[in-house]
């Protein structure tokens, strides 16, 4: 045995390792755990007694210069190495149960399109373990199936088990079962946690191996993640949160797995764990990986950004994630972006985060209901194709920066004499530089990256979008405005005398629903003496909404906020002469999905006041959820063994049910709830998700108004739609529409680099040295109409446009012959296409915008 002390640790070695040549020191995790002799080490907190053991796998960090090799995935400073070959990947997040199986070849074919090499998808816990051993891969959550399509299609996977994984999902993906392990404390040095997060990672990596998933076995999984940006939370555990960083990073190991392993947002990961980095601008804000050894990469490149309930949606540009996407590229040497999301999807059910919206990520390069949204799907592929070529240079050339101005400067990959690649950044976002590069003028837009494949040619900008822009738009055909179609169940408010769940004290909203349903009902009942009084009522609250009633009829309601932790409704109310009952509905919009301790935080009231008297200790009765949940009257059974009435009215608490035809055709499906309130909604039994339009963002619209209809949740006629509303929508507005690209524009200029045409091998490149737009209206649809046609110089761009002083006054003619009546039409812009230049010496732009039909 042989002891090292370092600083407050000794390590000790219970066994001796086997002789180690210098080679073999800089040997893989993945060699390592095939030795039949180990190297263990226990740690020693110096000075204090033992208080802590840590097994641990031998030679986490003996390497220096060479690769980390795995069998066929390995690593190094610069990148993956997959088969020997260093590799540029560009990933995409498409999470298997935000879509549906019969959209996930779609969802993959338009991520390979669009230059992705990889598709990364969490892992969720608690759809996979919803109880303790009791496991479900069926339907959305039949991962299996969707990684054998991603390989079908021939793409990696990058596979983040987590299993904590927050992703504004419920809990953060953890069952919630496990709030009641006892002694239970999360994503800590806890024996109780650790023991379940291990059997569930033990769990998903034995399914990927007898599925023979992982690349080694032929398989598409190069890459595999464990706990989820822990780093935002280790402090509060203080040595406990090293301690089980520790232990998850030796956790992960012993999986005998040959694909690398990685941590996000977590600096201090052990050994040969890849530390990653999340955000928006990590070529700018990331320190970069904690060893010379270890690649850079970004695990989540944000396309947007989370949506809540109150909140408008948070637009990035495909100018903004261009730009930082190639910085991240060519400043840090990173060598793998995944975006996140790339298809965000739908939080259907109660999955959803508090607060989170139903559709997630809608401003993806592939949109909620998975169509290609431009220009941002368009302009990353195209930065893709440039990056791409430039992989060699950047995979395996020297770097130098060459000074071209007070903002601008070159980043030089020279791999040998016949391969370099130049990326010429402009970081001033206000000007417009003319700079010189070895001989040849560039002109940069303000904040842009040029990409020079050969160090020449600048084939593309990232300031410059040549895609066309896509306009989304719903169009009704199925209208729900009869009277005649609707009918409803009016939910029952309980009194007290009508509940057996009793407590002296106000319950913990989560503890007592487990998850089971949004909703707990909080019921007392007071004596009232003299004549009819009025009396202020006043109820804290940390749940999202309440809805307070005294003898049946509503007095009050009021709600939080996301960035809320408490709030208030406070109302006047009137007793009445002897028992009054109060009963207040407490709901949530989904569960927390982050933070330290997770599994004490509280929900539901906090306390109960009438006029100066205080009710927060005094009898309580409880009813978890509601009688129309109770019941299922949302399916077609538990629909037909209720009484319904003819709808006349808008009320509270009230299901509404109608029925519908499937309208044909293949668009996606939306349902406008733009006339409700709140609440969910349910097609053939299952749920779209929760609705909220009540909550209005600053501008005074709904965060969301169209909800995802998915084609495979529908039969041919007679859907049972069943909204529950809890305020007073009127469900007679609502209507059933297709979704469809209704409008194509394009806008190029002189300004803009010539596109790449096509290439070769061995980096190889021809340009299409003419700028054009290129309209292209989606599959079974044609241009019917040009809506505005320019070339000159028009003001504007394709969101709001006119005519300048310079303007072919052909230009609507010409562009009309091209292009009405076809799906597709390329316009050169030239002044030989359009004819006598009109304004010479003066740069030229072109900008078409047309309708889809």
């Amino acid at each position: 045995m042989f002891a090292v002390q370092c600083n407050k640790y000794v390590f000790f070695s219970l066994t001796t390792p086997p002789s180690l040549s210098t080679s073999q020191h800089n040997t893989t995790h993945s060699n390592v755990t095939s030795h039949t002799n180990f190297l263990f080490l226990i740690l020693f907190y110096k000075d204090k007694e033992m208080v802590w053991f840590l097994w641990w796998i031998v030679l986490l960090l003996l390497v220096h210069d060479t690769a980390v090799e795995g069998a066929n995935v390995s690593y190094d400073g610069r990148s993956l190495i997959i088969d020997g070959h260093r590799k540029l990947l560009f990933s995409g997040s498409i999470h298997y149960p935000r879509s549906t199986p019969d959209m996930w070849p779609s969802l993959i074919a338009k991520a390979k399109q669009g230059g992705l090499d990889v598709i990364q998808t969490y892992v969720f816990w608690n759809l996979h373990e919803p109880q303790p051993g009791q496991y479900d891969f069926t339907g959305r959550n039949d991962i299996v199936s969707f990684i054998k399509e991603i390989q079908r299609q021939g793409l990696y996977v990058s596979l983040r088990i987590g299993p904590f994984i927050e992703a504004e999902w419920k809990y953060g993906g953890l069952p919630f079962w496990l709030h009641d392990v006892p002694g239970i404390v999360f994503r800590t040095n806890n024996q109780a946690f650790k023991l379940h997060m291990q059997n569930f990672t033990t769990k998903i990596v034995n399914m990927m191996k007898a599925e023979n998933l992982f690349y080694t076995q032929g398989g598409p999984i190069i890459l595999t993640q464990i706990e989820n940006e822990y780093q935002t939370i280790e402090g509060a555990f203080h040595e406990d949160g090293q301690r089980y960083v520790n232990w998850t990073a030796q956790m992960a190991i012993s999986q005998n797995i040959s694909e690398p392993w990685m941590m996000c947002k977590q600096d201090n990961a052990p050994g040969p764990m890849i530390n990653t980095c999340n955000g928006m601008r990590c070529g700018e804000t990331w320190k970069g990986p904690n060893s010379p050894n270890k690649p850079s990469m970004w695990t989540e490149n944000w396309t947007s950004f989370l949506q809540v309930y109150g909140e408008d949606a948070n637009m990035r540009s495909a100018q903004d994630l261009a730009f930082h996407t190639t910085l991240f590229v060519v400043k840090m040497n990173g060598s793998f972006v995944n975006y996140y999301m790339y298809h965000g999807g739908t939080n259907f059910g109660r999955t959803s985060a508090s607060y989170i919206i139903t559709g997630y990520y809608d401003q993806a390069p592939l949109d909620e209901y998975g169509m290609i949204r431009q220009p941002k799907y368009g302009h990353l592929m195209h930065m893709h194709t440039a990056l791409k070529l430039c992989s060699d240079a950047l995979l395996y050339g020297q770097f130098t920066i060459e000074h071209l101005g007070p903002n601008q400067d070159a980043y030089i990959y020279n791999a040998s004499s016949s391969t370099c690649a130049a990326f010429i950044l402009n970081n001033n976002s206000q000007e417009s530089p003319q700079v010189v590069f070895r001989n040849t003028s560039y002109s940069l837009p303000p904040k842009s990256i040029s990409i020079l494949p050969d160090c020449k040619h600048a084939v593309f900008n990232t300031a410059t979008v040549s895609t066309q822009v896509n306009t989304r738009s719903m169009q009704p055909v199925v209208r729900f405005d009869s009277h005649q179609q609707w009918e409803v169940f009016s939910e029952t408010v309980p009194q007290f005398d009508q509940t057996s769940m009793r407590s002296n004290t106000l319950l913990e909203q989560m503890n007592t629903t487990k998850d089971k349903s949004d909703y707990l009902w909080y019921t007392m009942s007071v004596h009232q003496k003299s004549a009819e009084t009025q009396h202020m009522l006043k109820v804290n609250s940390r749940g999202h909404v309440l809805r307070a009633y005294v003898n049946g009829a509503l007095v009050g309601s009021a709600h939080g906020a996301r960035n809320v932790k408490n709030f208030t409704l406070q109302e006047t109310v009137s007793f009445s002469t002897g028992i009054n009952s109060i009963s207040v509905l407490s709901a949530m919009v989904g569960l927390p999905d982050s933070g330290a301790f997770m599994e004490r935080k509280r929900s539901g009231l906090m306390e109960v006041l009438i006029g100066k008297l205080n009710f927060t200790s005094y009898s309580w009765g409880y009813q978890v959820g509601l009688l129309g949940e109770k019941l299922s009257v949302y399916t077609d059974e538990g629909s037909s063994d209720v009484s319904w009435n003819q709808y006349e009215n808008p009320g509270t608490l009230t299901w509404y049910k109608t029925t519908f035809d499937t309208p044909e055709g293949d668009q996606p499906i939306a349902l406008n709830l733009g006339s409700m309130g709140k609440g969910e909604v349910w097609i053939n039994g299952q749920s779209i998700g929760r609705y909220w339009v009540s909550f209005k963002t600053p501008l005074g619209s709904p965060s969301q108004t169209w909800y995802n209809v998915p084609r495979s949740f529908l039969k041919p006629t007679r859907n049972l739609l069943v909204l529950f509303e809890e305020e007073h929508g009127n469900p007679l507005n609502i209507s059933l529409d297709v979704v469809s690209i209704n409008k194509v524009c394009g806008h190029v200029s002189d300004s803009h680099p010539p596109r790449i045409n096509s290439w070769g091998v061995h980096g190889h490149f021809h340009l299409r040295r003419r700028p054009s737009v290129h309209l292209r209206c989606p599959k079974k649809r044609i241009i019917s109409k040009i809506v505005f046609a320019s070339h000159g110089n028009p003001v504007g761009d394709c969101e709001s446009y006119s005519i300048g002083n310079c303007h072919s006054p052909n230009s609507q003619q010409i562009v009309e012959n091209a292009c009405i009546g076809k799906r597709q039409c390329l316009i050169s812009h030239t002044t030989e296409v359009f004819g006598d230049d009109p304004c010479p010496g003066t740069s030229k732009t072109l900008l078409v915008d047309a309708l889809c039909e």
